[in-house]
C-alpha cells in the first residue's frame, strides 16, 4: 500500500487555508481527480531531449511532433488496463484522457473518491469568495495499481502561497519618491532594442499562463499599449484566449505578464492560457500541463510567473512534473519560469537552525529560469546589479545536470565567501540561467498606471518576448525555433549578455548569514544566472550554426 503525504496542516506553505473556515463536502457532491499514469520510454525521452536541443548535435532541430511524444511515452496497454479496471471496479466511468493518454481526469462523488482513496476525506475550505474541495488526510492508493501510477491531482496540493504584489506595491512606494520606473521604452533602451526589432514571421507565436484567480482585461492591455507603445510597431490584442477569463478585477500579476511580453515580443501573435479550474477539486497548474499534451500546435515561447517551495511538494510529483516538461521541450517549445521573490529563501529545520529554500519548477533541470536585477542607478537607464529578491539557489531534490555543472563548479571554486555548506546542496540543480531587470515597473491595471510594480514575475516574460524576437529572425532564415534553450545557453558562457556582478540576494536572518545569500560573480551565478540580454549580440549569438 502507498501512502501519501499530506501537506495541510502546515499554515506556512498553504496561505489558502489559513485562518478559514471548512466543511465535509456532502457524499453525493462531484469531485473531479486526475490520474497520472506511469509512462514508458522515460530515459529515451530525455536523451533525445538533450540532442534536439544540444547545437552540436545532427539531431539539433528537429523536434518530435505531438503524436511522436505520445508513441514514445504513452503508458503501456497493461498500466492503462489495471488503472482503468480499478476505477470502473469503484464505480468510476466518467472519465476523459489526453492525447498522450497518460492521464486521465475522471468525475466522480465525494463517496465513491473516498472509496477510490482510502483514508481520504473531502472538505471545503472557504475563504472570501474562494473554495477548494481538497482532503487533509493521508490516503492509500492498492498496491496492485501503486506502480501504475505517479501521483493523483486534486486531493492535497492547495494553491502556493504567491506574492502579493499589492503589498510590494506599497513598500515600493514607501522606499522611494523618485524613480524612472521600468517601461517598454527603459527595457527597449537598456536591451539595444529598436524600433524595427519587432516580429514579422507568420508562424511565430509566444504565451503566458494565469493561475490563482489571475485574470488580465483587454481594456487595460490597449490602455498600456496606447500609453507605452510609442515608438515600435506592437499589437494591442491577445489573438487566444485557452480557458475562461474571469469577471471582476484584474489581477496585477496577469496585467503584467501580459503587458510586457506583448511590448518586448512586440508584433508576434499571443496567447493566454486562463487556468482558474472548471471545478473547486480542480488544480490550475495541472490543468495547465494537461492543456500543452493535448494540443497538436502551441505558442514556440511559454513564460510563467508561479511557484511552491520544494519542499511543499512530494518528489514523484515534482518527477512527473519534469517529465510533462521535457515532452514540451521535444517538441522545441521554450518554457520560461519565474525564479521567485524570496531571495535564497529560508526554511527552519525542525532539530534547530536553517536552510535556504528553493522553489520549483524554477529548480526544474528541464525549463529555463529567470532570475531580477535593478538598475544600479535608479533615476537613469544604468547597467543592472542584483534585485536582493531575486530568486536562485541550488535544488534539494534534482541533480546538477551535464550542462551546467562546469559553470557552477567554476562559481563555487571562485567564491571565497559562500554560505556554509550547511545551508545548501552543492551537486544540486542551480537557478537562475539568465535575468532580466525585475523592479519598479509600470503596469496598468482597471485601467490605472501603477508604478514601483516588482518581482520576477516581470523579469519572465521580457526574457520570453526576446527569444520570441530570436525566434522570429530564426524562421525568417529558415532555421527551428529555440526550443529548450539550457544547453545552448551553457555552451554561450555569457556570449550576448550583460554579465552582472554586484549585489546578492535576501535569505535567513540569522547569526550565521544575516540575511545574505548568494552573490552576483563574474560569468554565472546563482542570483542572475549568465547575466542580461544585450539583444543584438544575444540574437547573433543563437543565429549561428543552426
Amino acid at each position: 500500500m502507498f501512502t501519501s503525504k499530506s501537506y495541510s496542516n502546515d499554515c506556512s506553505q498553504f496561505c489558502f487555508i489559513c485562518g478559514i473556515h471548512s466543511e465535509l463536502v456532502r457524499p453525493t457532491e462531484e469531485i473531479e481527480l486526475t490520474f497520472a499514469l506511469r509512462q514508458q520510454n522515460l530515459d529515451r525521452l530525455e536523451d533525445l531531449l538533450l540532442l534536439v536541443s544540444d547545437p552540436s548535435s545532427p539531431q539539433y532541430g528537429k523536434y518530435l511532433t505531438l503524436e511522436e511524444v505520445t508513441a514514445l511515452v504513452r503508458p503501456s496497454q497493461l498500466t492503462q488496463k489495471v488503472v482503468r479496471q480499478w476505477l470502473q471496479s469503484n464505480g468510476v466511468s466518467n472519465c476523459q484522457t489526453v492525447l498522450t493518454q497518460d492521464f486521465l481526469q475522471c468525475s466522480m462523488t465525494a463517496q465513491v473518491a473516498e472509496a477510490v482513496l482510502p483514508g481520504s476525506e473531502f472538505h471545503r475550505y472557504v475563504s472570501d469568495d474562494h473554495s477548494l474541495v481538497r482532503s487533509s488526510s493521508l490516503y492509500q492508493v492498492d498496491g496492485d495499481v501503486l506502480q501504475h501510477i505517479d501521483f493523483v491531482g486534486g486531493v492535497h496540493r492547495f494553491p502556493p502561497k504567491g506574492q502579493d504584489l499589492n503589498e510590494v506595491l506599497t513598500k515600493r512606494r514607501s522606499e522611494a519618491k523618485f524613480h524612472l520606473g521600468v517601461t517598454p521604452a527603459a527595457l527597449r533602451a537598456r536591451y539595444n532594442l529598436t524600433a524595427t526589432d519587432v516580429g514579422s514571421a507568420q508562424n511565430n507565436s509566444q504565451a503566458v499562463a494565469q493561475f490563482l484567480e489571475q485574470f488580465y482585461h483587454p481594456a487595460d492591455l490597449a490602455e498600456f499599449m496606447a500609453m507605452f507603445g510609442q515608438g515600435f510597431q506592437h499589437r494591442s490584442d491577445v489573438d487566444r484566449v485557452v480557458g475562461t477569463q474571469g469577471g471582476g478585477k484584474a489581477g496585477l500579476e496577469a496585467s503584467l505578464d501580459i503587458e510586457y511580453i506583448m511590448s518586448t515580443g512586440a508584433n508576434i501573435s499571443t496567447w493566454v492560457f486562463s487556468n482558474a479550474g472548471r471545478h473547486e477539486s480542480q488544480e490550475p497548474f495541472l490543468q495547465w500541463l494537461l492543456l500543452l499534451s493535448n494540443m497538436t500546435d502551441i505558442p514556440w515561447v511559454h513564460t510563467i510567473s508561479y511557484g511552491d517551495d520544494e519542499d511543499s511538494l512530494s518528489a514523484a510529483y515534482m518527477t512527473r512534473i519534469n517529465v510533462e516538461f521535457m515532452k514540451v521541450g521535444v517538441r522545441g517549445i521554450s518554457m520560461l519560469f519565474a525564479s521567485g521573490d524570496s531571495g535564497a529563501g529560508c526554511k527552519h529545520l525542525a532539530k534547530g537552525g536553517n536552510c535556504f529554500r528553493p522553489s520549483f519548477p524554477a529548480s526544474s533541470p528541464y525549463v529555463t529560469t529567470v532570475g531580477g536585477t535593478s538598475f544600479k542607478n535608479p533615476f537613469k537607464i544604468t547597467y543592472e546589479v542584483t534585485d536582493s529578491i531575486s530568486g536562485g539557489g541550488f535544488s534539494n531534490i534534482f541533480k546538477m545536470p551535464d550542462y551546467q555543472v562546469g559553470a557552477v563548479e567554476a562559481y563555487l571554486k571562485a567564491q571565497s565567501a559562500l554560505p556554509p555548506k550547511t545551508y545548501f546542496n552543492t551537486s544540486g540543480r542551480a537557478y537562475p540561467d539568465l535575468a532580466a531587470l525585475s523592479d519598479n515597473y509600470w503596469v496598468v491595471s482597471d485601467r490605472i498606471p501603477i508604478p514601483w510594480v516588482s518581482g520576477t514575475s516581470a523579469s519572465t516574460p521580457v526574457v520570453g518576448g526576446i527569444l520570441a524576437l530570436i525566434n522570429d529572425q530564426r524562421f525568417r532564415k529558415g532555421l527551428p525555433s529555440l526550443g529548450f534553450l539550457n544547453p545552448r545557453l551553457y555552451q554561450l558562457k555569457g556570449r550576448g549578455l550583460f554579465d552582472v556582478t554586484e549585489g546578492c540576494q535576501n535569505s535567513c536572518l540569522d547569526e550565521q548569514v544575516q540575511g545574505k545569500g548568494f552573490c552576483a560573480a563574474a560569468s554565472w551565478d546563482p542570483v542572475t544566472g549568465w547575466g542580461t540580454p544585450d539583444y543584438p549580440a544575444f540574437l547573433a549569438a543563437l543565429l549561428e550554426g543552426k
